[in-house]
């Protein structure tokens, strides 16, 4: 056995050190298996760490419910601190930083999507859940999976493209939702401004081992649970387009928002943007009001939007108060995705087209409220409807989930012209040799 190893070593170092086409060729195959490999395990790490913090917190709200008063601002404020020093590009949701380092591969490794970077991202999202931040992980996985990916070439000395990161970044999303095809359709529409037909092969290739290696260690799990209720082409008609208008347009002014945060000059918003770590104070002690007052605002709102899908009743006002502590969040600055947070808001959405349904599937009116949400905010709304479709196994809904996306997309113009993660990725911006 040992002596066979060594021969695959040797092996591997004589075809490392040849510089011919098909060398080069068996170095990128290798590269593009390890690292979606190590993306799906990864993936898989860090949402189980996810749940349990998440969990940690809940139970800490059980036992003492004002605590998060002291605890979340001071976390928010020290997270913000920590993030500053050892890693800035680590801020935020991680996908802005992929879709710039794509821009410039060899500057953006060493800036955007370093392992330092990845590293810190990883622990301190982990970190945010600890303390009831409004955040998810599936950002996050984007930016580390974009890493891991960029190193498994430069390790096999294949030359950086912006397709090894768009491929990581795809990859992340397929192992963070077990979604393989939503992480090609997020490629296509969301990371990619352009896609390269060359892109293709290194895209599926990564995405399918990810959602493989997923698949294999955690099962053929449904994200939100199985949804088999569809809606009549009378009724989606006409629940559809509602749908469709309300979230678009709440989705549009939650990038709006985020987006004129970094922006504005109104004095007391660039006077806080100046001094990141009050902001992130004053923004936690926002996330914590918010969430010992309701109760249910805490973390990724995945357990409630899984509730609310399986019929049971939120308050009407919790589709706007996730929205605050979400929005609180995301510009406090700290590493966290939004991704969960926006497919619970929209679920609170869903939750009060409901009553405006009430003879209608309630299930399935639901799904429209969280897709147009969701498409509101990131604008990428054949990615929005796979992955409602594939996290609650809702085919039958594929048709009327495209038609509230395609609305929503359109109605979030309206109030947000800038596309949210392409607005943000413009203050990462690295300087092109």
């Amino acid at each position: 056995m040992i002596a066979r190893l060594r021969l695959y070593r040797r092996r591997l170092r004589i075809l490392m050190r040849r510089h011919g086409p098909e060398a080069l060729i068996w170095r990128r195959r290798i590269a593009i298996l390890a690292g979606a490999v190590l993306v799906g395990l990864t993936a898989l790490l860090f949402a189980e760490l996810a749940d349990h913090a998440g969990g940690l917190f809940h139970r800490l709200v059980l036992w003492c419910w004002w605590l998060p008063l002291i605890l979340t601002p001071l976390g928010f404020a020290s997270f913000a601190w920590i993030t500053m020093k050892l890693a800035p590009a680590a801020k935020g949701s991680g996908i802005p930083q992929v879709i710039a380092a794509a821009r410039n591969p060899d500057e953006g490794m060493k800036a955007l999507v370093s392992a330092r970077t990845a590293f810190v991202k990883f622990w301190l999202t982990i970190g945010t859940l600890l303390f009831g931040a409004s955040v998810g992980r599936e950002g996050p996985t984007v930016q580390i999976a974009a890493s891991i990916m960029g190193y498994s070439h430069r390790i096999m000395r294949i030359p950086l493209r912006a397709s090894v990161f768009i491929a990581g970044g795809a990859a992340g999303v397929a192992g963070a939702f077990n979604t393989p095809l939503a992480g090609v359709a997020f490629a296509i529409e969301e990371l990619a401004a352009a896609y390269e037909q060359r892109m293709t092969l290194l895209v599926m290739a990564a995405v399918l081992i990810a959602g493989m290696v997923s698949l294999g260690l955690a099962g053929d799990y449904v994200y939100f649970g199985v949804m088999r209720q569809t809606l009549s082409v009378h009724d989606a008609l006409i629940a559809a387009p509602v749908a469709g208008f309300l979230g678009g347009i709440a989705g549009g002014l939650f990038s709006r928002l985020m987006l004129a945060s970094g922006t504005t000059a109104l004095a007391p918003i660039a006077w806080l943007r100046a001094r990141p770590v009050i902001m992130a104070l004053g923004c936690g002690g926002i996330v914590a009001i918010v969430g010992v007052t309701t109760g249910l605002t805490w973390g990724t709102g995945y357990e409630t939007a899984h509730n609310v899908i399986s019929g049971d009743d939120v308050p009407l006002w919790f589709g706007a108060a996730k929205f605050v502590s979400t929005l609180a969040t995301a510009v406090s600055g700290l590493p966290g995705g939004i991704f969960a947070p926006s497919l619970s808001v929209g679920a609170g959405i869903g939750d009060m087209l409901r009553s405006l349904f009430p003879t209608y599937p309630q299930g399935a009116v639901v799904l429209l409220g969280m897709v147009a949400y969701f498409t509101g905010v990131v604008r990428a709304p054949l990615t929005a409807v796979i992955i409602i479709s594939e996290t609650t196994a809702s085919r039958g809904l594929m048709m009327p989930l495209l038609a509230a996306a395609l609305v929503a997309d359109f109605s979030a113009q309206l109030v947000s012209k800038e596309r949210l993660y392409h607005g943000l990725a413009k203050r990462f911006e690295l300087p092109k040799h």
